[in-house]
């Protein structure tokens, strides 16, 4: 629990990543998923999407996020949860600017904050690409997690070089004042290493809880992983 700046006492985690393609949506979808078979409630927005195809709106990524909650991927569920959807699959900032368009770092918190504020269940707001993504020349998503005050869940793979980017990422957040609540390890394809061990090597260098997600067989993982949120 932590409260906002406006007074409100609510629950929220902000899942970002080490990088683009981690897992966020994978991760997300499966705490939602995991919740509603408990007495937890759960909800999601993801403010931020590029490469998104109006023409395939069963494909993004939010509408992955809008099944898992038990809902249609429909244009208006989509808009409600992320208003910022540009079409090619770039970072926000670039994406942005190929539409002549440029995002408001302000009216992003706002929203994010806003939607924190009414919404009944814990609320998770899934970020864009990883934690040093620009989202404008200034600011990057590990500053819109910071303006928030809300701590993060940080997704990361197995693959090679997961340690030294977890740690990287993990460093950044910290030096914007954002606590990580879990470290998620989002098994990656043809890892060189278990999970296992990834997991405990970086307990060697985090102070933070990690979970693993197996690629296959990963329902008890999640669940697990709601628990303890």
């Amino acid at each position: 629990m932590h409260q906002s700046r406006k007074g409100w006492s609510m629950s929220c985690y902000f899942v970002t990543a080490t990088g683009t393609d981690i897992g966020k949506t994978y991760v997300t979808s499966g705490i939602l998923r995991a919740a509603r078979e408990s007495s937890r409630r759960f909800a999601a927005i993801k403010p931020l999407l590029s490469g998104f195809d109006p023409e395939q709106l069963g494909g993004s990524d939010t509408a992955v996020l809008l099944a898992a909650m038990g809902k249609q991927p429909t244009l208006a569920n989509i808009a409600a949860i992320t208003p910022w959807r540009y079409l090619a699959p770039l970072s926000p900032d670039i994406a942005a600017a190929r539409e002549n368009r440029r995002i408001d770092f302000n009216a992003l918190v706002d929203f994010c904050e806003a939607a924190i504020a009414a919404s009944p269940e814990t609320l998770l707001i899934e970020g864009v690409g990883g934690v040093a993504v620009p989202l404008d020349q200034s600011h990057l998503v590990a500053d819109w997690i910071s303006a928030l005050r809300v701590p993060a869940i940080l997704v990361a793979g197995t693959y090679l070089g997961t340690i030294s980017h977890t740690i990287t990422a993990a460093e950044t957040l910290a030096t914007r004042g954002v606590a990580i609540t879990a470290i998620v390890l989002s098994e990656s394809v043809d890892a060189p290493m278990a999970p296992k061990e990834t997991a405990e090597s970086l307990k060697h260098y985090l102070p933070i809880p990690v979970h693993i997600i197996p690629r296959d067989v990963n329902e008890a993982s999640f669940r697990l992983l709601v628990a303890a949120l």
